[in-house]
């Protein structure tokens, strides 16, 4: 596992363009599928945000060329190019996946979707086999950083408590410096709960305190923002199986990830555990709709067949 800045710089350089799998113009996002040393790799490239605390440098040091697009009476529009720095202002962040999967691929190649709305009888029956492939060595880098064999100098905060205890770190996608695109993961200890699908009414007392520390900890690792600027959700569906917890700043814009059919206000998730009656076992008897790839799996290989029938 390549980590001296030399050898990636070397693997980026052994990078060979195949096809782009997705371009997203608002996030300034562009997903390239490629080879490096013969086996598939997917490089993320992601326009880095402005920083707030730099901007009184931004146009008088740190424009070098310039170039009129087009003036309507007051209104200017321009190209420029910008003075970059590898610590202050870098240009872009890269993720790199290598040797990609072909679940990878399908993952962030552009999707067609539907609309599923899942029954507690459909959940049994085709979601649980796949959660089921889904978990074990599929997830092994999760169980990784909650082992603190990676990452642990990136951890904000531990609990270290095997059941009531979790993990808080920044998201990959977090150029950890401008405020506005806070986003942290917490990653919970315990390994019974793959989705929200798994949470009951017990559950309530320790969801709410996991809710108070998560804000209570971020908020003392970055004074600069308030708990009224932190949104808190889940996935369903998730990316992986291990129970986790987004957060991020109100202002920034994580395009699907906060919108109808994949997020879960953590909010929302506990107020409805409190409406259900006592003898309900909990999520896993209610009906959910998601949004679903048709590059899933989980579409091709079941929620495809369930859609014809009716």
């Amino acid at each position: 596992m390549a980590s001296s800045e030399s050898d990636l710089r070397e693997i980026i350089r052994s990078f060979k363009f195949e096809r782009i799998l997705n371009h997203d113009v608002k996030l300034k996002l562009i997903f390239i599928l490629g080879e490096i040393n013969s086996e598939p790799a997917i490089a993320i490239a992601e326009k880095t945000a402005f920083d707030a605390d730099s901007a009184s440098s931004l146009l008088d040091q740190d424009v070098s060329d310039i170039r009129l697009l087009d003036h309507n009476d007051i209104y200017r529009w321009l190209m420029v190019t910008l003075n970059q720095n590898i610590n202050s202002a870098p240009a872009a962040k890269i993720s790199l996946i290598w040797p990609a999967t072909p679940t990878h691929i399908a993952k962030y190649s552009t999707p067609r979707r539907r609309m599923i709305t899942e029954t507690p009888e459909m959940y049994r029956r085709i979601h649980s086999p796949y959660i089921e492939k889904m978990r074990g060595s599929r997830i092994q880098w999760v169980y990784n950083i909650l082992e603190h064999k990676v990452e642990s100098e990136r951890i904000v905060y531990e609990n270290p408590d095997p059941t009531e205890g979790f993990i808080l770190l920044p998201d990959l996608k977090w150029d950890r410096t401008t405020m506005d695109s806070l986003y942290l993961v917490a990653i919970v200890h315990r390994h019974d709960i793959f989705s929200l699908r798994n949470l009951t009414k017990a559950h309530i007392p320790w969801l709410e305190s996991v809710q108070e520390e998560i804000i209570s900890n971020t908020i003392k690792a970055y004074p600069e923002v308030d708990h009224s600027q932190l949104r808190l959700y889940v996935h369903y569906l998730p990316s992986y199986y291990h129970f986790h917890i987004h957060v991020t700043h109100v202002q920034y814009d994580a395009g699907d990830g906060t919108s109808v059919g994949k997020a879960v206000m953590f909010n929302d998730l506990i107020s409805r555990l409190q409406e259900m009656s006592d003898d309900s076992s909990g999520y896993i008897d209610s009906t959910l709709s998601f949004l679903l790839s048709e590059n899933s799996e989980l579409w091709t290989e079941g929620f495809s067949a369930a859609a014809a029938s009716i």
